[in-house]
């Protein structure tokens, strides 16, 4: 493949080229929580605002992943908006293998037993609609029911494979 004036040389796709290029899209970042006999989350970049009316989301997980039986058997599931101040909080979400519910994460169980994060930005618990197979992944589409958007801070952002804050 050729130079495009101005656009670089092209590559073919791959999962690589779609890493590299969503690198550079800052993102949000959020946690998703499961109910279970064990609770489940994990941290997604992929939160989306799908509708408003009715009001709906959307977010990927690997269906590779340890969250993904309990999210795929939730009836509902919580969605929290992470601060700055909860860096850790979302390396811990994100780290296969973590204690993710343990001593250091303050939680409760919320709204249709769903477990919700101290100190977050904002909330939502959300009935499950649908389930997309999406490749690796699976789409949810959720329908929030109950939540909360009054927490404290400013938000986090995920680029360049790290988190960051907001820059005034």
């Amino acid at each position: 493949m050729t130079a495009l004036p101005g656009l670089g040389t092209p590559r073919t796709a791959s999962p690589e080229l779609l890493r590299s290029v969503f690198r550079q899209h800052a993102a949000g970042v959020a946690v998703i929580t499961a109910p279970g006999s064990r609770p489940a989350g994990f941290t997604a970049t992929s939160l989306t605002s799908v509708a408003a009316d009715p009001p709906l989301l959307s977010f990927g997980v690997g269906t590779g992943s340890s969250s993904w039986p309990a999210v795929s058997a939730a009836e509902h599931i919580g969605v929290h908006i992470l601060g700055e101040h909860q860096q850790e909080l979302a390396a811990t979400f994100a780290r296969s293998g973590a204690d993710r519910f343990g001593p250091a994460t303050s939680w409760r169980t919320g709204p249709e037993e769903v477990p919700l994060l101290d100190g977050v930005l904002a909330w939502l618990v959300c009935k499950v609609v649908a389930r997309v197979p999406a490749g690796d992944h699976c789409l949810v589409l959720a329908q929030p029911v109950v939540g909360d958007p009054a927490g404290p801070g400013r938000p986090l952002l995920y680029h360049q494979g790290r988190f960051n804050a907001l820059r005034d």
